[in-house]
């Protein structure tokens, strides 16, 4: 376990280098609002967009997740509890105003950093709304 690392992943820096390139500036590893004990992989404070990339393991990817043979109960309980941790986080930070993309770890790279730029990059009338 404390050979997993919580930030600078190979499938983080990678997003990070497609949506850097794509022009777009963002803050790392930051809790979006005050109060959230949670922190998002890319943050743009101001457009109040948050960027999770969701490991396929961690966070049960419908597609790619594995049961784990040994102490299967365990970390069946431990995703199930992330996604709920997840779907909350979501929920707060939307009632907050803000957007929440979720970028998991096996998607195409330049796939994950166009739905980045697009929460980024949308009109400012939706905003405001």
């Amino acid at each position: 376990m404390q050979a997993n690392k919580s930030r600078d992943t190979r499938p983080e820096l990678a997003l990070r280098r497609a949506v850097h390139g794509l022009g777009l500036r963002y803050r790392v590893d930051k809790a979006p609002i005050a109060g959230l004990r949670r922190r998002a992989d890319l943050v743009f404070p101001r457009q109040k967009v948050a960027v999770f990339l969701d490991g396929c393991f961690w966070h049960g990817c419908p597609e790619h997740h594995t049961v784990s043979k040994t102490n299967s109960a365990f970390w069946q309980e431990k995703v199930e509890v992330n996604r709920r941790r997840d779907r909350e986080t979501d929920r707060r930070l939307a009632d907050e105003g803000w957007t929440v993309v979720r970028v998991w770890e096996h998607e195409n790279v330049s796939a994950g950093a166009a739905r980045v730029y697009a929460a980024v990059r949308r009109p400012t009338t939706e905003l405001q709304c």
